[in-house]
């Protein structure tokens, strides 16, 4: 198991962080990180995510979601039972007057300890997204 983590403080509210982080429609625009995004947000089911890879090649990944509380956290479940998966979460809470926003992924599975380049490299994305993020929901 391998845990990649990355936190930001945005000034702005835990509910308007989590309208930029669920407003799947305009990751196009300005994600890093999804160049595309759809699906419901409810617990139970799917959505489908697109990334660019190095290179330009791009991944879609239909993860199942774990938790939906609304302004607190988002969290999904995707992978290759047994081989290489990943618990995805992101973690809202109120910090003075903004919102310490925490990203973090569990990496498990049988691949996990091959993978050590695409997992330093998913440290950075999440930085870039946290950024992101701040960047849209400071600009509301």
């Amino acid at each position: 198991m391998r845990i990649v983590a990355a936190t930001v403080t945005i000034e702005a509210s835990p509910t308007a962080v989590w309208a930029v982080l669920t407003d799947f429609a305009s990751y196009p625009r300005w994600n890093p990180l999804f160049s595309r995004a759809a699906g419901d947000i409810v617990v139970g089911q799917r959505i489908e995510l697109t990334t660019v890879q190095p290179g330009g090649r791009t991944m879609t990944v239909r993860p199942v979601i774990l938790a939906a509380d609304p302004g607190a956290e988002l969290r999904w479940t995707a992978g290759l039972k047994g081989l290489i998966g990943g618990e995805h979460r992101f973690l809202l809470a109120p910090d003075g007057t903004g919102t310490r926003l925490e990203q973090r992924e569990t990496f498990s599975g049988l691949l996990v300890p091959f993978s050590g380049r695409v997992l330093s490299r998913a440290e950075d994305s999440f930085r870039a997204l946290n950024e992101a993020i701040r960047t849209r929901a400071e600009g509301r």
